[in-house]
């Protein structure tokens, strides 16, 4: 009954009982996502209406309360078939001020018909193969990122953007040409990140050092949405670019690196909407080039310095691993180098890690990241290192039990997701610089079996990946228990059928293998 009333007054009503009539129908079904399928017929010519009075010189607030209830039918997929046109999509991207004769966003009064646009656009482009297919015909990934440009240093435009990034993500995550098009012909990856900039009132101190007020009000909901939707865009943008770059492309990956950084330094308006920021910006890390996250860490301004070691002044002399990474105002530093940005990815893991579920989607990707961090860069290892293997020493209990991140990262070794245990192990791993003995330190044989095994490590040795020698130092706990690891040692038949320790009953196949060779 809804829609054969709506309808009704669509076909032959005035602008003003068209609104009334559409107002009242969206007011009901705002919060309708399921439909009948007996009025699967009236709602699709409820569309053809609305899209026929759209045309037509109508105020502003009838065009909204058509768009409203297009935006709910269009959540139907069966409705869009035959209502998805070249002529509607036209339509609806000229009310969004898409077409590029349209120079600029001075009237405010339509601002809420461009955001009901681009929400009917999101809606019909996800749901509809055809509306998918005239995206690419009528360019619109080239007209979203010319209203984007219109909107870059705009306040108070912060939905207009919002939906415009959304709907860029959609075009971005069903076509992989529109990937394509955004990073070479549309200069998306630099029109994306200043959107980010924006969002986040990014002033630079450097090249790629930006000030970060501590003291500061966390981030507006609405540009907390709007950098979320660019982190997203910017992610299917550059989804293969840790595989292979152009040298000139290290400076602008390098610039959004550094805001990335400022990204994880802030806070959104709540916790959920901050660990939602935190956990895009960590995805999008995870597309940049290795190479150019040496911009996570940065040294220390002269102030910092000083307040530095007037900080490690203040702590006892046998405090020296603590004085490696102390600063006041919660800054984290490490060999002279602010340290924050990594501290807080460290922390964003062992929350995922406590959450203890979802391991695959929520904390591989950071665990990747600061694996491939630690591996290209010296002191962001080192770092990592003493926050998650600090010297040795309680000795008593086993590696996995306990509630340091240590103990936590060795419990995931056993995990029975194969690509958690596995990124798990090899995080410590290279935190251990690939060295058998010190993972075995640290881990346990037991929990260590699974990667060494698969690296052919079983009888002890390194990894292929060169790393600094520096020291390892034992505390005098650990010295005191070494002797007593001999308990429990890897082992291996002898071609006797007799056991002996494993490198041993190796070596002894080695030679039989060698005489073999020679005889024949």
């Amino acid at each position: 009954m809804d829609e054969e009333r709506a309808l009704y007054i669509v076909r032959a009503g005035e602008a003003g009982a068209i609104e009334r009539v559409l107002r009242d129908y969206s007011d009901k079904h705002r919060a309708t996502f399921k439909f009948e399928s007996t009025d699967e017929d009236k709602r699709k010519k409820l569309c053809e209406g609305i899209f026929k009075v759209l045309v037509k010189d109508i105020p502003t607030t009838c065009q909204v309360s058509c768009l409203e209830v297009l935006r709910i039918l269009s959540r139907d997929k069966k409705v869009l078939v035959p209502v998805t046109t070249k002529e509607n999509m036209q339509i609806l991207l000229r009310l969004a001020k898409l077409n590029e004769s349209d120079d600029s966003l001075e009237k405010v009064s339509e601002f809420p018909v461009i955001v009901e646009s681009l929400k009917c656009l999101c809606n019909i482009v996800f749901n509809s193969q055809m509306a998918q297919q005239l995206s690419l015909e009528l360019n619109l990934a080239a007209k979203l990122c010319n209203l984007l440009r219109k909107c870059k240093d705009r306040k108070f435009i912060s939905d207009i953007k919002c939906f415009d990034l959304r709907l860029l993500f959609l075009l971005s995550l069903l076509h992989t040409d529109i990937r394509s098009q955004l990073r070479y012909d549309l200069q998306g990856l630099a029109l994306l990140t200043q959107i980010l900039e924006s969002a986040f009132s990014i002033k630079w101190t450097d090249e790629y050092e930006s000030a970060i007020d501590r003291n500061g009000p966390p981030l507006s909901p609405q540009e907390t949405d709007c950098a979320i939707e660019a982190l997203k865009a910017l992610f299917n943008v550059t989804v293969d670019s840790w595989k292979a770059h152009k040298e000139s492309d290290s400076h602008q990956f390098r610039v959004m690196a550094a805001v990335l950084r400022h990204c994880l330094l802030i806070v959104g308006p709540t916790e959920d909407k901050t660990e939602e920021l935190h956990s895009n910006a960590v995805n999008l890390l995870s597309n940049v080039p290795v190479s150019c996250l040496d911009v996570l860490i940065c040294p220390l301004t002269h102030e910092e310095t000083a307040q530095e070691a007037t900080t490690l002044d203040e702590l006892p002399n046998d405090k020296t691993a603590e004085k490696e990474t102390v600063l006041k105002n919660n800054t984290m530093v490490y060999n002279g180098m602010n340290m924050e940005a990594i501290h807080v990815l460290l922390n964003f893991m062992e929350k995922r890690i406590d959450k203890g579920s979802s391991y695959r989607e929520g904390l591989t990707p950071v665990l990747s990241l600061l694996t491939e961090c630690s591996r290209a860069h010296r002191n962001i290892r080192k770092f990592l290192k003493d926050q998650v293997l600090p010297p040795l020493r309680d000795v008593t209990n086993r590696p996995e039990v306990g509630s340091t991140v240590r103990n936590k990262l060795v419990r995931l070794m056993t995990h029975v997701d194969l690509g958690v245990k596995q990124i798990a192990a090899e995080f410590l791993f290279v935190l251990c610089k690939e060295r058998v003995d010190s993972l075995l330190k640290y881990t346990g044989y037991g929990n260590a079996a699974g990667l060494l095994a698969a690296r052919g490590l079983l009888a002890g040795g390194r990894g292929d990946n060169w790393y600094s020698e520096d020291e390892d130092t034992d505390t005098e706990e650990y010295k005191n228990a070494k002797p007593k690891e001999e308990l429990l040692k890897p082992m291996g038949l002898k071609p006797d059928g007799t056991i002996t320790p494993l490198e041993e009953a190796l070596n002894q196949y080695s030679v039989i293998e060698e005489t073999s060779s020679d005889t024949d």
